[in-house]
């Protein structure tokens, strides 16, 4: 029994310092980030964003992000954890394929990005693809009155490309570029 009690303790206290140094690791590469591992908070028009967490977007004159499982709160990051074999999330994922076509009538004939149509796992994605903005470019010109071109060179502007995977656009950013824009 006593050896039992001293292996356990022994693997206690070697977990304890593996852990530690592995969160000490991650504490200390956050630190290299651009934002030090904090959110990055926007300040617009008096009120406070967070540019790390989805925003939920309804006006046709304004890009939309990723739907989400957890209605873009913050306090309850989570997926809907149903699967592509799921008749009822198949159903749900119709209805917003539906519901974007409707939505972008001169975009009837073009694949939707999946990213329009799916929530992220954790609910609360910030950015979509540059396909998934191009996607909404020409409602979003129609509704807001500015040339095509413009609304495409914005986006073009707020496309972040990454050395480790596809290039992202941040919903709220280039809302909040778009409000900004003058031409």
């Amino acid at each position: 029994m006593k050896n039992h009690i001293l292996s356990a303790l022994r693997l206690t206290l070697v977990m304890l310092v593996i852990v530690g140094i592995y969160l000490g690791i991650v504490y200390a590469g956050s630190k290299v980030l651009p934002t030090h591992g904090n959110a990055e908070i926007i300040n617009y028009k008096g009120q406070k964003f967070y540019a790390n967490i989805g925003q939920d977007f309804k006006s046709p004159k304004y890009f939309h992000g990723r739907p989400s499982a957890v209605n873009y709160n913050a306090a309850g990051s989570a997926g809907s954890n149903k699967g592509p074999s799921n008749e009822e999330y198949l159903q749900t994922v119709q209805k917003r394929i539906d519901t974007l076509k409707m939505q972008n009538p001169e975009m009837q004939d073009v694949k939707v990005p999946v990213e329009l149509v799916t929530a992220s796992g954790s609910g609360l994605d910030p950015d979509i693809s540059p396909e998934g903005a191009e996607y909404q470019a020409k409602r979003v010109a129609k509704e807001r009155k500015i040339p095509l071109d413009k609304i495409e060179s914005l986006i073009a502007g707020h496309t972040e490309k990454s050395a480790f995977g596809p290039s992202k656009v941040n919903v709220l950013k280039l809302n909040i570029a778009l409000d900004e824009l003058k031409y």
